[in-house]
């Protein structure tokens, strides 16, 4: 039932983002060789939830990569550039705040503000101040293939905050994103500071606090080491691994993550990707989680809308939510991108098998979206 809700659905979709203006680049540059630029996004996506006894279906914004706007100013400065970015989510019903009992549709909130940066560039590197990406930021999702719009290291975009149902068909009080995650870097009010590029090789590092937030005051601060270069037969490769730290503010511990990613793009048009994490949490009861993540993809311009991608991937956590706990994740997706219009259309099944303290019934997603940039 689920199958057919969702694909009865693409030609919608489809239709909506062929509707969508193809819109010309909004950048105004000085006669000094600065410029402002704004930017958007609009990012749409059915999403159809089983979780093993009702489905839920709803038209929401994916919080894979939230509907935005943004404005970034460059101005040369002698040899130093200097830049401000500003960003911001539109606050639409997201799939981050839907489940079995609703969707959170209290609009705009600052937590909803991704960057407000100002940063100066130069041969020494780059130093940045504001909200903006640790350092750690990025280094689980590193990934070269297309179908990475979608199926990428972190699975719980679509159906995170859905509830899992217990074998005696009641909710439980575990939700799937209590049950994985690549425990990639965030976004805080920072310092931070960048390596010059050396051979592919650059380096990061980074200390903030949850600003946004009136009840986070614990400091956060990372480090990260990421390499990328294509060779001379055309094969490209990119990684990253970071560590970072969580020090609470309550004094009761801290908690330390050391991630890494990897991707390889062929000249043939398949990929390969992993990741892998591990937690170390001396807060109370607290377990320590890990996990590892794999992802074979291909993609080729199949038709003239734009190029295809299509891949697969699987997760497989332990210890999350509770010591002894197993999860077993695995996605599909194919993405097609539509170039007159600046657009990725996708349609995504992802399914999640979490044994925690009891074994939960399997709750599966497919989404059906697609995101128009401008």
């Amino acid at each position: 039932m689920t199958q057919r809700i969702v694909l009865s659905s693409v030609a919608t979709v489809l239709a909506a983002s062929a509707a969508a203006p193809a819109v010309a680049e909004l950048k105004y540059e000085n006669n000094s060789g600065g410029y402002v630029e704004l930017y958007g996004q609009f990012h749409p996506v059915i999403v159809s939830v089983d979780d093993g006894e009702e489905t839920e279906t709803r038209l929401l914004d994916n919080d894979l990569s939230n509907s935005r706007v943004g404005l970034r100013l460059m101005q040369p400065y002698g040899s130093n550039e200097f830049t401000f970015w500003f960003e911001t989510g539109l606050g639409l019903p997201s799939t981050g705040s839907a489940n079995q009992d609703g969707t959170n549709n209290d609009g705009w909130s600052r937590e909803d503000l991704r960057h407000v940066d100002f940063a100066l560039r130069g041969s020494y590197g780059k130093f940045s101040a504001g909200q903006g990406s640790m350092a750690s930021d990025g280094a689980a999702e590193v990934d070269l293939s297309y179908v990475g719009t979608t199926l990428y290291s972190f699975t719980n975009d679509e159906n995170g905050a859905f509830f899992y149902r217990q074998p005696d068909g009641l909710l439980s009080a575990i939700t799937v994103g209590d049950s994985a995650s690549n425990f990639d870097g965030g976004r805080r009010g920072r310092i931070r500071y960048d390596t010059p590029d050396f051979n592919g090789f650059s380096a990061a590092i980074a200390y903030g606090q949850n600003i946004l937030s009136d009840s986070d005051d614990d400091d956060y601060y990372d480090l990260a080491v990421s390499y990328g270069n294509t060779f001379a037969n055309g094969v490209e490769f990119a990684a990253s691994i970071a560590y970072a730290v969580r020090d609470f503010d309550d004094s009761s511990g801290e908690r330390k993550d050391t991630i890494g990613s990897a991707s390889v793009l062929l000249p043939s048009g398949f990929s390969f990707t992993a990741a892998l994490g591990t937690r170390d949490d001396t807060a109370a009861g607290a377990s320590d989680p890990d996990y590892w993540y794999a992802k074979v993809a291909y993609e080729d311009d199949w038709i003239s809308w734009g190029q295809t991608g299509i891949g697969i991937d699987y997760f497989d956590g332990s210890d999350f939510n509770n010591e002894g706990s197993s999860t077993k994740s695995w996605g599909i997706a194919v993405v097609q991108r539509i170039d007159s219009i600046n657009t990725d259309a996708y349609l995504k099944y992802r399914s999640h098998d979490f044994d925690g303290t009891v074994d939960f019934d399997n709750n599966e997603a497919w989404a059906l979206g697609a995101r128009w940039r401008f």
